[in-house]
């Protein structure tokens, strides 16, 4: 079936939607001065909206400066906009988080990152398995676990949304998402690359984490990582509803719900340290400048964060991933959940930043071999992006499909993981 096909390369994220073009500009947010051209940025956000996309709201930050937007509607029925500071699932960003958490232990002498999992977890993944997989593997995704997304949600192996609605307010122990994984068939042997995308392995870090510090993984990233990178609107949410002003978050599932229906109320206990985060864009602009700014965790720990393996088409390092854009080189992470896609991405330096949100997902239709067909909206999406980051590039109009966003709507659009979603470069995220 297509949709059993599709899940074996997607099963996790893709950051781009589909729908009507609704309503409203882009509106223009606080700055500290005039070198962002806010005109350009709103055109190219416009631009995202008028291609199909509900919603879609953005943070931009050069240094000191500041550009915040949003065009589009957050609630279809009622016309609502969407606002530049609203709050949104973000996926598999949060797998930075639970990297920087697991990193910081390693600097305590808590965890090595190449001792087996089993040192700190003997029972959790049974026999030689256990013991061949390290720590490392499980942050840069050459475990070889497969992911657990198709066995808790098994409707969709079958072309079916119905699990989707079933699960909804399901709470499930994050134990009960590492038996899916470690039943679903194995990625490759541990250790080998290219790895593959799975967010097993990121359940299994927050237990890791939750072993080592004796807390729940939620309230130490709350207080270490969260607190700590001063983050004012982000959390871990307790409940399956979103505290604070937000969009509704339209999922089409390449067309298996006709209307995209709102997931914006949902018990994120499947996604737990994997993906269930909730930020603005201002607030992950803010969280990986912290990060590469060595705020959250050392130097050397950084070094380990951005060195790379190939996995699922990445450059992915500890919890972060590279991307090469016609301007230099990027770190950070996306993530999808049903109906919410975001995207964070900063220069090494942390001085130029993009995050991005939207609030329809898996908008694209597929082909006959069960792939996403490029959208408009993949196109508008990565010339935005392209725009907020390399804006010489953008201007020219000279700089190939590079610069007009092509290499970024190929990426994959993870977390990311627990969200499952369909990237157009195939791969997982949530």
């Amino acid at each position: 079936m297509r949709i059993a096909r599709l899940l074996g390369t997607v099963l996790s994220t893709t950051l781009l939607a589909t729908a009507a073009v609704l309503t409203g500009p882009a509106s223009a947010g606080p700055r500290d001065s005039t070198s962002l051209d806010g005109g350009a940025l709103r055109d190219a956000l416009d631009a995202v909206h008028e291609a199909g996309m509900y919603g879609v709201f953005s943070s931009v930050r050069d240094g000191g400066e500041r550009w915040t937007g949003a065009a589009g509607v957050a609630d279809v029925d009622t016309g609502r906009p969407v606002t530049p500071g609203m709050r949104q699932r973000v996926g598999s960003i949060s797998k930075t988080f639970t990297a920087v958490g697991l990193l910081q232990q390693a600097e305590r002498g808590r965890i090595r990152l190449d001792a087996p999992v089993s040192a700190y977890l003997p029972d959790l993944i049974p026999g030689e398995r256990g013991r061949r997989i390290t720590v490392r593997m499980l942050l840069n995704h050459t475990s070889g676990i497969g992911d657990y997304v198709a066995g808790a949600f098994p409707s969709l192996t079958r072309g079916s949304a119905a699990s989707l609605d079933e699960e909804r307010f399901r709470s499930v122990r994050p134990r009960e998402l590492v038996r899916l994984g470690l039943a679903a068939p194995a990625t490759g042997r541990p250790g080998s690359a290219p790895g593959t995308y799975s967010n097993t392995n990121y359940v299994v870090a927050g237990l890791l984490l939750e072993k080592v510090t004796g807390q729940k993984a939620s309230a130490y990233l709350t207080r270490n990582v969260i607190d700590r990178a001063g983050l004012r609107h982000t959390y871990l949410p307790r409940t399956p509803y979103l505290k604070g002003p937000h969009p509704r978050m339209y999922e089409s599932f390449h067309g298996l719900i006709d209307p995209p229906r709102d997931y914006s109320v949902y018990d994120m206990s499947w996604a737990y340290t994997a993906g269930s985060v909730v930020s603005t864009t201002d607030d992950l602009n803010r969280f990986y400048r912290a990060l590469l700014g060595g705020k959250l965790v050392g130097a050397a720990s950084l070094d380990e964060m951005t060195r790379t393996v190939p996995v699922s088409g990445m450059d992915y390092g500890l919890g972060i991933y590279a991307l090469d854009l016609p301007c230099g080189r990027f770190w950070g992470h996306d993530g999808a959940v049903f109906g919410a896609g975001t995207i964070a991405l900063s220069s090494r330096d942390g001085k130029r930043q993009v995050a991005v949100a939207q609030n329809l997902m898996k908008y694209q239709e597929l082909d006959e071999d069960g792939v996403p067909r490029v959208h408009p909206i993949d196109n508008a999406f990565g010339a935005y992006v392209v725009r907020a980051l390399c804006p010489e590039a953008a201007g020219t109009g000279a700089a190939g499909p590079e610069a007009r966003g092509e290499r970024i709507t190929r990426l994959p659009r993870i977390d990311d993981s627990p969200l499952t979603g369909a990237t157009p470069a195939g791969r997982p995220s949530v």
